[in-house]
């Protein structure tokens, strides 16, 4: 148990104990005057049920108090999920939209690249139909000469 219920269950069985050595006292009639008039009635009793109804309306207090936390909490942990999902779908759009741009980009480097490759094999053709031609060359000049 937390302190607190401890300090709390110990004052009540405090208190329980003086009722307890004191009921003589407690259940003595006693002359009360409630302001508009007056009555005969044991002030301990009187007393101890107004400590009674007190201790009532503490509870009920904290019970309506710890009511409303539970159900601000509730509340609370429904708007942090949903934040939460709402996060959770703001990166998985920045994740696709992360793998459309860099296919986009791979695309475009594949279609330099295959550009590239043309212009080396067209550039290849070129000196190997020059080079071929300047070999027939120096063949025809070394028959001739």
């Amino acid at each position: 148990m937390r302190f607190r219920t401890l300090a709390l269950l110990l004052l009540l069985a405090l208190i329980t104990g003086f009722a307890a050595m004191n009921w003589a006292l407690f259940i003595a009639p006693a002359s009360l005057n409630l302001g508009l008039g007056s009555i005969q009635a044991p002030l301990g009793l009187v007393l101890l049920g107004l400590l009674g109804l007190l201790t009532l309306a503490f509870s009920l207090y904290l019970a309506f108090w710890q009511g409303t936390v539970l159900l601000e909490t509730r509340r609370h942990a429904k708007e942090i999920q949903a934040q939460r999902e709402l996060a959770d779908q703001a990166e998985a759009s920045r994740f696709t939209e992360l793998k459309t741009v860099l296919q986009a980009e791979m695309a475009g480097l594949a279609a330099k690249l295959l550009a590239s490759q043309q212009a080396l094999s067209q550039d290849m053709r070129e000196h190997s139909n020059a080079l071929a031609a300047q070999i027939a060359e120096l063949d025809d000049r070394m028959k001739q000469g």
